[in-house]
């Protein structure tokens, strides 16, 4: 049973730990899920800034952070998934999302299952709208987003060059309202 809880600063350790083995199969199997090359160097640390000051800040406060990790049997961490707010005070009203799933638990509802505990609370804390980006390759994302209610909004091709491959990304947006 994988039961889902809130993030605290004492998950942040193990947090990066995953997001690390994340970052790592980027691009696996030709598929990538992160607008980065892959890396083993673990989680960038401008990245666990903004996780650390965001988890540390509340909603209405540039930067803020929401998480969520889906624990396995052990208390490993098998998913995360996280909103934030954007920067500027015009968008008060929306919230960006990002998430992963550990590889070998893919395919099982996890993701749904993240993505349903992430929209009660942003309806439940008055956002108007869940916005978020995805990798235009990621066609499994995008069919998952798609079954949880998010509209495409827009694509940009050849958004970036990783590794010298031309990868494009997708906007979609669900209205919570």
């Amino acid at each position: 049973m994988i039961a889902i809880r809130p993030a605290t600063a004492n998950d942040l350790p193990a947090l990066f730990a995953y997001l690390g083995e994340q970052l790592a199969e980027n691009g696996r199997d030709g598929l990538l899920f992160q607008p980065m090359a892959p890396t083993t160097d673990g989680v960038p640390l401008a990245m666990r800034e903004r996780f650390s000051a965001g988890m540390a800040s509340s909603p209405g406060h540039p930067g803020w952070r929401h998480v969520w990790i889906a624990l396995d049997e052990d208390g490993t961490i098998a998913g995360h998934i996280d909103l934030r707010g954007r920067l500027d005070a015009a968008s008060s009203h929306r919230t960006l999302l990002g998430m992963g799933v550990r590889h070998d638990l893919r395919r099982a509802g996890l993701g749904t299952r993240l993505v349903q505990e992430a929209l009660a609370w942003a309806r439940a804390s008055g956002f108007a709208w869940v916005d978020l980006e995805v990798l235009s390759q990621n066609h499994k994302a995008r069919a998952l987003y798609v079954r949880m209610g998010f509209v495409e909004t827009g694509e940009v091709p050849d958004l970036y060059r990783i590794e010298g491959q031309s990868v494009g990304a997708v906007s979609m947006s669900l209205r919570l309202a």
